[in-house]
């Protein structure tokens, strides 16, 4: 029995600022865009990492995000 990815809110956080620095997803979009990204079978397990903390699908990835630092050019 082949066992699956386990996904807690850091991993998908990670996960989520990886996608915006490469440019795939932007900030602004809805957390759910993450979905293109994450295999089928994880994605549930994704579902219910973020409705147990608090997060829905349609809220922000800059929400998921938190707190950005800005270095000065």
């Amino acid at each position: 029995m082949k066992t699956s990815v386990k996904y807690d809110i850091n991993a998908i956080k990670d996960e989520a600022r990886q996608l915006v620095d490469k440019g795939l997803v932007d900030r602004h979009q809805p957390i759910y865009a993450l979905c293109k990204y994450i295999p089928g079978r994880e994605w549930v397990c994704v579902e219910i990492e973020l409705e147990e903390n608090d997060f829905l699908l349609r809220d922000r990835i800059i929400d998921l995000l938190g707190r950005e630092d800005w270095q000065e050019d």
